[in-house]
């Protein structure tokens, strides 16, 4: 499948230090993007030029018990290739080794999967740190630019991503190098404006007593906000859409195609609202890190509904802060289209990483 070069700086100003002590040859190593609807799992050859795809993988998360089941099926399935080194991006906070992910409940273990795979290198790093860190490997192509920002804009990068979740994290710039490092921002309360966003917090607090961002700007979200429209503010649900809704397995994704193509004003509405919020919550990101270097929206929505977010109403409310609309107005925005960007980033971190 060829060759994925590793080039820092391929974005402009990312500067992410690699090490590059690897043998000759090479190390075979399995990387892993782990989360509550999708498994990814890749294994590549690390050399000092790059990461080589040997293979990959996509499993549902919800038909395993576990992610350990997981990583035997694939390894079994490429029992020809034995990694070296394993790290896995997972959607949670690891704390000394340990981490259970936040919209599955997999609860997993370096040292368990040391002894259950019988594998001495092993890693886990939050999945929007893999994020971060797989930005070093893409190229222009990878990105939708929303806003260019200040031509060699230095400093802070913020990352949000939006899909089953809402995650979010970091890159320190230390003046020559950026580091990337996680957050679980996406769990800080969320900050009603309007009367809507008021009327549709209550709705909220009954269905899940404390209401975070990652209530109102998930996949899990759109639908949400969809109830609330039909339900409580009495949005007409087309007879079309009703059923489309009741024979498809991704509500979210019936609701955000339906906007896309303007085929229902109920729909239109429910989208319009969460890229205000998505809006309000990047800016709250943006400042909270002072993140002058970018602003990267990833996760798997913001590719899929990109021509909503380059309408004027994402960068109209992103702007609306308090007193920093200057600052903000400096920040490059980019949309990052590769889904793969945490798993490539899990494979960047076992073979250059510092660990």
């Amino acid at each position: 499948m060829g060759i994925q070069t590793i080039e820092m700086g391929t974005i402009q100003n990312l500067h992410i230090p690699a090490r590059s002590d690897l043998p000759k040859e090479g190390v075979i190593i399995m990387a892993g993007d782990a989360g509550g609807t999708k498994t990814n799992l890749a294994l590549y050859r690390a050399t000092n030029a790059g990461l080589e795809v040997l293979a990959e993988q996509r499993y549902p998360s919800d038909q395993f018990h576990s992610c350990i089941d997981i990583l035997k099926k694939f390894l079994g399935e490429n029992n020809q290739l034995v990694p070296q080194r394993i790290c896995l991006g997972v959607a949670g906070p690891v704390l000394n080794g340990r981490v259970e992910l936040t919209n599955i409940g997999w609860k997993l273990d370096v040292a368990d999967i040391r002894q259950q795979l019988n594998f001495n290198k092993v890693a886990l790093i939050n999945d929007l740190e893999a994020t971060a860190y797989g930005l070093a490997a893409l190229g222009p192509d990878d990105f939708i630019t929303l806003h260019p920002g200040h031509e060699n804009s230095n400093g802070n990068m913020a990352i949000i991503a939006p899909g089953t979740g809402l995650g979010e994290a970091g890159l320190y710039w230390n003046g020559r190098n950026h580091f990337p490092f996680p957050t679980e921002g996406g769990h800080t309360g969320f900050a009603p404006r309007t009367d809507t966003d008021i009327a549709l917090l209550r709705v909220l607090q009954e269905k899940y007593r404390m209401v975070s961002w990652e209530r109102v700007v998930s996949g899990p979200a759109i639908f949400d906000i969809y109830e609330f429209l039909r339900d409580h503010l009495s949005y007409e649900e087309p007879e079309w859409l009703t059923k489309a809704l009741l024979h498809h397995d991704d509500d979210p994704a019936v609701i955000s195609t339906a906007a896309l193509n303007n085929a229902a004003p109920i729909c239109v509405e429910t989208m319009d609202i969460f890229v205000r919020y998505l809006a309000y919550e990047s800016a709250n990101l943006v400042l909270k890190l002072k993140a002058t270097g970018g602003l990267f929206l990833g996760g798997g929505i913001p590719p899929k509904i990109a021509p909503l977010l380059q309408q004027e109403s994402f960068y109209r409310h992103y702007l609306d802060s308090d007193r920093m609309q200057h600052l903000l107005e400096t920040i490059p925005i980019r949309v990052i289209k590769n889904d793969k960007t945490a798993l490539i980033g899990a494979g960047w971190y076992a073979a250059y990483g510092d660990w």
